[in-house]
């Protein structure tokens, strides 16, 4: 079949080969958007089970699914869901998960999605199209409450600034009205490497789709869901997603910081649930040339140990 390609998501190449898809195997790709790793997956041989919260990405996909011929199944839910999900459709059980963190090509192009202030839209980034957007949190956020996001998750160190501004400005309804308030917040010169808006429009979006605990959710999924040596892929795009991930990973595959040597390993918990932690991935400079948006890509990769799932923060069997 052609499963041909709209578009080349973010390494890719590197991608699947973590995962090293063959015939027969079952993946679930957790980020659908437009396709791009489950059509490698696809191509590869193998059967994959998609999800997006996107109601976009899952109209848009059927095609895929009819051209598929039985091997794609999509789910329109969040891909923190992916064990319900499965065990909903008799599935015990993955050979690989990849995910994506973030928000998709498809959904940055679209100016009436409102996740970018390069064209004009409505100022809104909800990935699933309900529930509170990002203007309803700017103009109805107490203005403290927007500070300590714009500095938590958008990392932006004049966040009080910014903040103070945005509640001067409200209403604010549009992307552009957003990036220019911050712009004159924080003064912006033509010449300047980065848009000072880059940092805030972030933050919302974080906000607003909630993904740092989306992400959380989601590893702790991937390790229910994986069977014995399968391989976990993830692809996050700042350091916060990739703090979060390297963390997991760590503590999953029974790394700790290095002790004394003339001490006992008093190391004790559950067994490791994964092995075989790749160094982290980034782009080429051949890739970065092609696709400016992957410079912040960072790739890391494991593989599922035959442990069991290890308790997560929330009390439950992760």
């Amino acid at each position: 079949m052609s499963l041909a390609r709209p578009h080349e998501p973010v390494l890719l190449a590197e991608v699947v080969a973590g995962l090293g898809p063959v015939p027969g195997e079952t993946h679930v790709d957790g980020t659908f958007g437009a396709g791009g790793y489950t059509r490698a997956l696809l191509a590869a041989g193998a059967a994959v089970i998609a999800f997006d919260r996107d109601p976009d990405a899952i109209a848009e996909g059927q095609a895929l699914v009819e051209e598929a011929g039985g091997r794609l199944t999509l789910v329109p839910e969040r891909f923190s869901a992916m064990a319900d999900a499965l065990a909903a459709r008799g599935v015990d059980g993955v050979d690989g998960v990849t995910l994506d963190i973030g928000v998709s090509s498809m959904q940055l192009d679209r100016a009436e999605r409102g996740f970018s202030f390069q064209g004009d839209g409505p100022l809104d980034m909800r990935m699933s199209q309900a529930g509170q957007s990002a203007a309803d949190f700017v103009n109805e956020g107490d203005e403290g409450e927007i500070a300590d996001i714009l500095y938590t998750l958008g990392e932006e160190r004049q966040s009080r600034r910014v903040a103070r501004a945005i509640v001067a400005a409200r209403p604010i309804t549009r992307t552009a009205e957003l990036a220019d308030v911050v712009r004159r917040a924080l003064g912006h010169r033509d010449h300047d490497k980065k848009d000072p808006a880059t940092r805030t429009f972030q933050a919302l979006r974080i906000h607003v789709n909630a993904e740092l605990d989306e992400l959380e959710e989601g590893l702790s999924a991937a390790e229910r869901v994986l069977k014995p040596g399968g391989r976990l892929a993830v692809v996050s795009f700042h350091s916060l997603e990739d703090r979060i991930v390297k963390r997991f990973l760590r503590e999953r595959s029974g790394a700790t910081p290095a002790g004394s040597r003339h001490l006992p390993d008093t190391r004790s918990g559950p067994s490791p649930s994964f092995e075989a932690v790749a160094k982290p991935v980034r782009p080429t400079d051949a890739e970065l040339a092609r696709n400016p948006r992957s410079r912040s890509a960072t790739l890391r990769v494991a593989r599922r140990t035959a442990a069991s799932p290890w308790a997560s923060s929330k009390g439950r069997v992760s």
